[in-house]
């Protein structure tokens, strides 16, 4: 048995597709999971509780931690480091090998590119938190107490990811005909994920042997557009002008008056203001796994939009 802990978003979605294309029975774990084609079975667990995560986790043979908690860092703060205990807790219990869904909030500001020996320097409360989070498993994986594997991606965006930057800010308005958004500044590069390839990456990492006890950055396309470009391609696939305007740091922090996950935004928009460059170089040689381009992945998301 797989479980996946946190199913539903964007990357369990799809992981979901690929795991039952190797006819790989799955368990769905969600406060409130719901059954979809292929899957075996699926198990309401608060995560947040050892006895719910123990069950969810039982006669597992790899678990995927692919929580997504409300962009909240009181709820972070709060949830974050018990959820991965309680994970490692069960992974233990039931000799699971686990796989651990990460973003890259931990490196804070980076010069350069970033790659898996990026060291953590957070430079905001929710990077604290994950970089906290990271090396609680980083230091089972060493002490050789669990079998694990961290996966770590940039922001994503895909067809069906709802919830990322891209998709809300980029997406969502010009398949309606409406002005997109961009943070900070539109004329430096921001590496995104493509989800399909994130989750596709996942499984290629569960099943490969040497793998284990390592970070692993998944598949990203190198040399990114710049957000104006970036904005230009989607428009492009809908038919329609890039019309945008960019949301400077004092129009983010007015609206975070207003809106509580603009506020939450605010302290990342750093990532924003400079290139931000995420390699995947490590992946790319040791699968021969090329990522989707962003030309291509914008088309796969605007065509899901269409439909």
């Amino acid at each position: 048995m797989i479980s996946i802990l946190g199913a539903g978003g964007a990357i369990g979605s799809e992981l979901v597709k690929e795991l039952t294309t190797r006819n790989q029975p799955v368990r769905l774990v969600s406060r409130n999971p719901q059954l979809v084609p292929g899957a075996a079975e699926v198990v309401a667990a608060d995560l947040s509780n050892l006895d719910d995560t123990v069950k969810a986790v039982s006669g597992s043979k790899v678990a995927f931690l692919l929580v997504g908690l409300k962009y909240d860092v009181r709820v972070w703060r709060a949830l974050w480091p018990r959820i991965m205990g309680n994970t490692i807790e069960a992974a233990k219990r039931a000799n699971a090998r686990l796989v651990f869904f990460d973003n890259v909030y931990m490196y804070g500001k980076v010069e350069g590119v970033m790659t898996e020996q990026t060291p953590f320097r957070p430079y905001s409360k929710k990077g604290e938190i994950r970089a906290q989070i990271a090396t609680m498993l980083l230091d089972e994986m060493k002490t050789g107490n669990l079998t694990a594997l961290i996966a770590r991606s940039a922001d994503f965006y895909g067809p069906r990811a709802r919830t990322g930057i891209p998709n809300v800010l980029v997406f969502d308005k010009l398949a309606k005909g409406a002005k997109a958004s961009w943070l900070v500044n539109d004329s430096v590069k921001h590496s995104f994920t493509f989800t399909p390839d994130a989750a596709r990456s996942l499984v290629l990492l569960a099943e490969s042997e040497t793998a284990w006890n390592q970070t692993w950055h998944v598949p990203t396309a190198p040399d990114p557009p710049i957000g104006k470009q970036f904005i230009e391609l989607v428009a492009k696939e809908f038919g329609t002008q890039p019309k945008y305007r960019v949301l400077i740091r004092p129009m983010v922090w007015v609206a975070g008056w207003f809106d509580r996950t603009v506020r939450e935004l605010y302290e990342m928009l750093y990532q924003y203001e400079v290139d931000y460059i995420f390699d995947s170089t490590k992946f790319t040689k040791a699968f021969g796994f090329h990522p989707t381009s962003y030309a291509e992945g914008v088309h796969r998301t605007a065509q899901a939009y269409r439909q």
